[in-house]
């Protein structure tokens, strides 16, 4: 039986169970994690985010706070030159999944001959790009692991521009904190400078050898093994860097920004 908090109304277990979703992730040592995770206590969560869990916008107050708790954390364990697995051809998975926040038959699309990729704020080339210019870069390819918040992971094989070398390319500030991408579907989000150089995070072009299919993020998605599958936008229209936080579609609703996988 759920317990509920006496004069508020509120469900205890609920949030005790939001909370150890945003803590356990940052402690590595299982016995240490279910130590903490077993004694969490509503009062620990009032401790942690300086709150007084009285009704349901405190908790909402509470849990925000720690989910900006993480992000730091997260922030702050992040190692730029530890880099993801990579896999052997043989364990793709095919087909690769599908997954969105709509169906596959109406993911966008976008005409290759107009297509035209935006670039703005702290660059000191603000023009647009085709895609032929894209594909004239040097390019590099990976066979990597994505991730689903949701619990599932799939290894495909991606290609395309070494996003360090784009953002060098167009004279970017990377000593800005954020750089962020608007999509063709309507999707939005924004990562930390630091994975936005890492070596393996790309401007992916190609899935599998192939120039990438629509269900995947035609003409161009971001692909960031190092993150969570909702932190790699597809469609990507627009690309800005900045030092103003300009959040996500999702982590809008509440997941967490930094999204580390």
């Amino acid at each position: 039986m759920k317990k509920r908090i006496q004069g508020s109304g509120l469900d205890e277990s609920s949030i005790l169970t939001d909370a150890r979703k945003i803590i356990a992730p940052q402690i590595e040592d299982r016995s240490r994690r279910t130590f903490l995770m077993r004694g969490l206590t509503l009062g620990g969560v009032a401790m942690l985010s300086g709150c007084n869990l009285t009704d349901n916008d405190s908790v909402e107050t509470a849990l925000s706070f720690m989910s900006r708790f993480n992000d730091r954390v997260q922030g702050w364990l992040f190692n730029p030159n530890a880099l993801a697995p990579t896999y052997p051809e043989s364990t793709i998975t095919r087909p690769f999944p599908f997954n969105a926040f709509y169906g596959i038959d109406e993911a966008p699309t976008v005409e290759e001959q107009s297509y035209r990729l935006e670039v703005t704020g702290l660059v000191a080339d603000k023009r647009s790009w085709r895609l032929e210019e894209l594909r004239a870069m040097a390019q590099t390819e990976q066979i990597t692991r994505h991730i689903c918040v949701e619990g599932w992971s799939a290894i495909g094989r991606w290609g395309g521009v070494r996003f360090s070398d784009f953002l060098k390319r167009i004279g970017a500030d990377t000593d800005a904190k954020y750089v962020g991408f608007k999509c063709a579907d309507d999707y939005y989000t924004s990562i930390d400078m630091a994975t936005a150089l890492h070596s393996q995070t790309l401007l992916a072009l190609t899935y599998d050898g192939a120039v990438l299919p629509r269900e995947y993020g035609f003409p161009m998605k971001l692909r960031m093994p190092t993150k969570l599958g909702y932190k790699n936008p597809k469609h990507i229209q627009a690309i800005f860097v900045s030092n103003t936080y300009s959040g996500g579609y999702w982590e809008d609703q509440g997941y967490n920004w930094f999204g580390g996988s």
